[in-house]
């Protein structure tokens, strides 16, 4: 029997760890350096049919359907006039087992969670060495215990210490000049909208979307806005929580954003945007990262959450084929991913009023276009 430790309680650490359950020649443990696994309430995510699909493998489709939403279109309007600019229909993609959908975050956690036995997640364990000079691979904790074990999945996030540990030197993400403000807000505070759909309202060095969240009078609220900071302030994560910082970012939001909306905002807290500079690979042929540790992308195309699920099966097909290694089509598939987010994050940030108006006219055509979008999405959402 193959003993397996996970690194991390995140999305991707808990659905392989659902996955690898299914073999009972695997014996697996998940690691969390915190004391539970994070399932604050409030905050959502978008999964694309590409991984609704895998996560229907381990019974995600029995899910309450109150707890989910089935956006079929997303809508772009224009926060200087308030105006609609056109509408993508990403139904188009949907299957009968597998729809595009929006939920709370903590709702596909516990989702996860509750299909592992709690003796298979251990708290409180942070990493502090990893030792590959045995047959098996050591991971030694802050409490001086360790373990062996004959895959080492590290699946700690996108500041995943871990991953510095067997590069044996600090790998840090970049700082993406970017401030997301996330909140949630009432359906009846979001007017001119259509409630059904993933409204991304663009405007100057900022764009905002907003999205139910369940089937109730609950939605999402998210708005990234270009900031420069020094590498001091970036660092300093408790600026973070501070009121007055986040006072700054909603009266900034807010020269564009309807004020209407932003006073309505609850659960009001602010994040800096920090992505993968390239993908590592460990040296050790039976050491795999996954989730953010493995790559994380800006969040313009709303690929986190799913290429995390991704990444996670493709490992556990590895896993059972004897593959230890990722493929060239997988590594060329995260640099596509992170070049469209990257163009999504530069489209939907212009500012001048000729690109504006240029980018609209082009939206309207693009948006109807369907070789552009079985080429722009199909080849995400498909696969």
């Amino acid at each position: 029997m193959k003993k397996i430790a996970i690194i991390g309680g995140g999305i991707s650490g808990l659905y392989i760890a659902n996955l690898l359950r299914q073999n009972s020649n695997y014996e697996i443990t998940v690691y969390e350096k915190n004391n539970t696994v994070n399932i604050e309430k409030g905050y959502g995510i978008q999964l694309s049919v590409n991984s609704i699909k895998l996560l229907s493998k381990i019974g995600f489709q029995n899910i309450n359907l109150e707890n989910k939403f089935h956006p079929n279109k997303v809508d772009f309007y224009s926060l200087k006039n308030k105006k609609k600019i056109c509408d993508l229909d990403i139904s188009v993609f949907n299957i009968s087992e597998a729809k595009y959908t929006t939920l709370q975050r903590f709702v596909l956690i516990n989702f996860l969670k509750d299909r592992l036995p709690n003796s298979l997640i251990n708290y409180n364990k942070k990493v502090t060495q990893i030792d590959y000079e045995t047959e098996n691979i050591e991971v030694k904790f802050e409490n001086n215990e360790s373990i062996k074990c004959d895959y080492l999945i590290i699946s700690d996030g996108v500041f995943s210490k871990t991953k510095s540990l067997i590069a044996e030197k600090e790998i840090k993400p970049r700082y993406f000049n970017s401030v997301a403000l996330r909140a949630t807000i009432d359906k009846n505070d979001l007017q001119g909208i259509d409630s059904s759909n993933i409204s991304i309202s663009l405007g100057s060095n900022l764009h905002s979307v907003s999205y139910p969240v369940d089937n109730t009078d609950e939605f999402n609220f998210i708005s990234i806005l270009r900031k420069k900071l020094s590498s001091k302030e970036f660092s300093d994560y408790s600026l973070f929580e501070d009121k007055g910082f986040i006072s700054s970012i909603l009266s900034e939001i807010s020269e564009q954003v309807d004020p209407d909306i932003i006073k309505n905002l609850k659960n009001i807290r602010c994040f800096p945007i920090f992505v993968s500079t390239k993908v590592h690979q460990p040296t050790n042929k039976n050491t795999f990262l996954i989730g953010d540790a493995f790559f994380s992308y800006p969040p313009t195309f709303a690929q986190g959450a799913s290429q995390s699920i991704e990444v996670a099966h493709e490992l556990y097909k590895n896993l059972e084929n004897e593959n230890n290694q990722f493929n060239f089509e997988r590594i060329k598939r995260t640099r596509m991913i992170d070049w469209k987010s990257k163009f999504n994050y530069f489209a939907f940030h212009l500012s001048h009023p000729l690109t504006i108006w240029i980018r609209n006219i082009l939206m309207k055509y693009l948006v109807k276009n369907k070789n552009f979008i079985n080429n722009y999405l199909g080849t995400i959402y498909k696969n």
